[in-house]
Parts: C-alpha cells; sequence; structure tokens
C-alpha cells in the first residue's frame, strides 16, 4: 500500500436492498439467508431492506419479518431506506437502529421518481431527522446521478455539492455519492468527489458506482487516490437499473474486495465466502452474477 490510499476501507453492502429492489422477487427466506451469509462473511455494514409501498417496489415487501429473522451478529449494522415518515416509523417498530435516505441531484429525476423539486424532497426528510435525533438512531444520506440522469444527461457538479451539503447539514453522519446509471469516468469521478469533498469532510463520504459501461473500479480507485474510505457494493453485481435497458447493476462487491486485496487496504471480508453467497443468491434468482472475481473463484473449485 502507497501513502496516496487510505489504510482501511468500510464496505457498505447494498445488495439484500438496492441490489435485489431492481432483480426478479425472490423468497424471504432467501433475503434472510443472503443477508445472514453476509454477516458472516466479515461484512460490518448490510442494508438489509426499504420501508417503501409494495406496491410501489414489490421487490421489497416483507422487510418487516425479514428484520424479525434474520440472526443479528455483534458489530455489524443493518440500515434500511425509509422515504418517509410511515416508512421510518415502521422501520423502527421492526427494530431498525440506522436508516437512509435520498436525495438527487437531478431535478428531472427528482419530479419523474418523486414528483417533487429537490428542495420539496429534501424538505420532507426534515421530520424524520428530528424524530431519528429524539431516537439515537443513524441517517445515511444518499445522492443518486452525481455523474448523470438518464433524463437531462449531464449533472452540474454543484448541484451534486448543494444537495450533499445539505443533507449533512440536516445531520446525516455519511453521505453517498451515487452513480445511479454508470455513465461516470475516473477523471468526471474525481473532480465530482473533490468538488463535494470542499463542502462534506472526506472522511464522511462514500461512493456508489454501478457498473454500466465497466467503469465501476476504475472509478472506485480514483476516489480511493483522493482519500474516499467508504464503498457502497452489491455482491454479485447485483441490481441491474431500471434506467438503461441490459446494463449490469452496482459494482460488485467481489470485486472491490479484489482491489482492496491487491492495494493492501484492510477490509475484513472474505472474498470466497463471498463469491460462496453471490452464488447462492444467483441460482435463487436464476441467473448467472456480474462480478469476474466470483467466477473466476468458483471456476477454480
Amino acid at each position: 500500500m502507497t501513502e496516496r490510499f487510505p489504510s482501511a476501507v468500510k464496505i457498505v453492502e447494498v445488495g439484500p436492498r438496492d441490489g435485489l429492489q431492481n432483480e426478479v422477487p425472490v423468497s424471504i427466506e432467501d433475503k434472510v439467508k443472503l443477508i445472514d451469509n453476509l454477516s458472516n462473511t466479515g461484512l460490518k455494514v448490510v442494508e438489509a431492506g426499504s420501508f417503501v409501498s409494495p406496491k410501489w417496489v414489490p421487490q421489497m415487501a416483507g422487510s418487516a419479518e425479514i428484520y424479525s429473522q434474520i440472526q443479528r451478529k455483534d458489530g455489524v449494522s443493518y440500515p434500511a431506506l425509509t422515504p418517509n415518515m410511515k416508512g421510518y416509523e415502521a422501520a423502527i417498530e421492526a427494530g431498525v437502529k440506522e436508516v437512509a435516505i435520498f436525495g438527487a441531484a437531478s431535478e428531472a429525476f427528482s419530479q419523474k421518481n418523486i414528483n417533487c423539486s429537490i428542495a420539496e424532497s429534501l424538505a420532507r426528510f426534515e421530520p424524520i431527522m428530528a424524530r431519528a435525533e429524539q431516537d439515537g438512531v443513524k441517517v445515511r444520506g444518499y445522492v443518486s446521478c452525481v455523474l448523470g440522469c438518464p433524463y437531462e444527461g449531464e449533472v452540474a457538479v454543484e448541484k451534486v455539492v448543494e444537495v450533499a451539503k445539505t443533507l449533512y447539514e440536516m445531520g446525516c453522519y455519511e453521505i453517498s455519492l451515487g452513480d445511479t446509471i454508470g455513465v461516470g469516468t475516473p477523471e468526471k469521478a474525481k473532480l465530482m468527489l473533490a468538488s463535494v469533498a470542499q463542502a462534506v469532510p472526506i472522511e464522511r463520504l462514500a461512493v456508489h458506482f454501478h457498473d454500466t459501461y465497466g467503469q465501476a473500479i476504475a472509478n472506485i480507485y480514483a476516489c480511493l487516490e483522493l482519500g474516499v474510505s467508504v464503498i457502497d457494493s452489491a455482491v454479485a453485481g447485483l441490481g441491474g437499473c431500471p434506467y438503461a435497458k441490459g446494463a449490469s447493476g452496482n459494482v460488485a462487491t467481489e470485486d472491490v474486495v479484489y482491489l482492496l486485496n491487491g492495494l493492501g487496504i484492510d477490509h475484513g471480508v472474505d472474498i470466497d465466502a463471498l463469491a460462496s453467497t453471490g452464488e447462492q443468491i444467483c441460482n435463487a434468482l436464476g441467473k448467472p452474477g456480474n462480478s469476474k472475481v466470483a467466477a473466476a473463484i468458483l471456476a477454480k473449485r
């Protein structure tokens, strides 16, 4: 490892939520097994569900049941996405200790997805933030479309900075910067991250890359050079992208771990256990995984 990289990285596993919400629905039993298996790989954060209306996101139905069945491990956090107060209250009732909220850096994306402006969407989270502070619940913030939007194309970096700063000032302890449609390239990713890091401390930032154009690992490497030490990823590259037909989903956790191993960066995750976990959920989904590293590991067995 050279001095230009962080000595350790926290991986936020988003497969059971951001991954599965863009796949064909699987059983609650399969989801619970996935989360428990991920907990046993050494991952410290496993995003386990989303408290949204099953009418809008049928893949996330049964999140309360999942939280009642998973084997929670000491030292592992199991956050849930809660887009509104109703979702927040349901999550807390289910025993969730950390929640996530989201805003878009694109006005067109915000309007098309939640029928309101960016400013209105962020204002809606203020009651959740106040309640979470009372409840002692940590809140993570997501910013989507940080490197491009399916509706308006290029997204101004100033807008990304503005949304990230607002979420941070509202009380989010960590801000995840998401390349929702996976169009980013390393230099653009670095420029975006460096700009946001002037408004939000780099240690409070995470990167969240989709691999639509095969650039996710290169983008992560570029951001590691700037000192980012939190990376979102999904086992087996689960996800897909509803805005780009046929596109692959989140960067695969196995590929991220392999990169970090090569750089000598601590992460605490067992890559072989991860590959086996990815294989199991892909069997349940009836599809091959999207991780080149997992494919290579599994081929040797």
